[in-house]
């Protein structure tokens, strides 16, 4: 369509108003700014909430059985998937158990990583492409591998 003398495109690829009105009516609590790709998985919506200005990247799966809290100015890239659910396995019913994941603020989870069930993710961390975390991670880190381990202090320059 023309605007003034402009194109404008129109695409339902970046209606990220649209996802936020929808996830809330589901029951996520979304904050103000935050954008969730159109290809993104969530499961249990009522079980999210995401802080203001966080965004998640295309294809990612969000597995909220359990609480799943993403901080302020977080950023999950394409392809991360977050499981707040699993099975006690020592039990030959093998109950489903809904452990939370938090996602701390300003932290970034790069492409395809996986964060297990009842992880924490400090603030301000770096989970590189492809890690898998299934421990608690300490803010201010950077992060990878499978297990994810603690590779170094993260440097934040101040702008």
């Amino acid at each position: 369509m023309l605007v003034g003398q402009r194109l404008l495109w129109a695409s339902f690829h970046n209606w990220y108003g649209v996802r936020r009105a929808i996830l809330r009516v589901f029951g996520a609590r979304v904050g103000v700014g935050v954008r969730v790709r159109a290809s993104v998985l969530v499961e249990q919506p009522w079980n999210l909430s995401l802080g203001a200005f966080s965004s998640v990247g295309d294809r990612a799966i969000l597995y909220c059985l359990g609480r799943v809290e993403i901080g302020a100015r977080a950023a999950l890239s394409q392809g991360v998937h977050v499981c707040a659910g699993t099975h006690d396995y020592t039990r030959a019913d093998m109950p489903l158990l809904r452990p939370g994941i938090v996602i701390g603020e300003d932290a970034w989870v790069a492409a395809d990583a996986f964060i297990g069930p009842g992880v924490r993710v400090g603030a301000r961390c770096v989970v590189g492409a492809r890690s898998v975390v299934v421990k608690d991670l300490e803010a201010g880190w950077v992060y990878a591998g499978n297990p994810a381990r603690k590779l170094k202090v993260r440097g934040v320059e101040v702008v």
